[in-house]
């Protein structure tokens, strides 16, 4: 894992349980097209965008509360000519309850500014975990990719 990565935040007036529980709902905030468990350590999912993304993600760890980890296991995109670019990268949410209200630190470790797919996947990933989860947390409505059609500002998609 390095140290360099995209890195996104927020925060809401709900509690870090309350978080944690929607970051492990990924079909409710980031594609319903996700196939696999998505709550425990061990477990592995698959996710899919048409034909354009693709990938294979084990969650490595889910404190509830604290925080969730995945390592990117497989990866495809059909917009790049590196297909190694997530592969071995981790994603992490990292949450912190404070006064009644909770923080989000979301990282993607090892998507740096030199990857092709860099500043597609940025877009994506500012609009899921600032834009859709947030709203999963808050209204109990996510904005996921759903039948294969992303939700993400058009100029942004894949």
């Amino acid at each position: 894992m390095t140290d360099q990565g995209f890195t996104a935040g927020f925060t809401v007036d709900k509690s870090a349980t309350e978080v944690f529980h929607a970051i492990l709902d990924v079909r409710g905030w980031w594609s319903e097209e996700v196939e696999g468990p998505t709550g425990r350590p061990g477990d592995e999912f698959d996710y899919h965008f048409r034909d354009v993304h693709r990938c294979r993600i084990r969650v490595t760890e889910a404190v509830p509360g604290r925080t969730v980890s995945w390592l990117v296991l497989e990866n495809h995109f059909d917009f790049i000519a590196d297909q190694s670019e997530w592969v071995g990268t981790t994603v992490t949410f990292d949450i912190t309850e404070r006064d009644g209200r909770t923080e989000v630190r979301f990282t993607h470790h090892g998507l740096v500014p030199d990857h092709e797919c860099f500043d597609v996947c940025a877009n994506a990933w500012t609009f899921y975990v600032t834009t859709s989860l947030p709203s999963l947390i808050t209204t109990g409505e996510g904005q996921p990719n759903s039948d294969g059609h992303a939700r993400v500002p058009e100029e942004s998609t894949y």
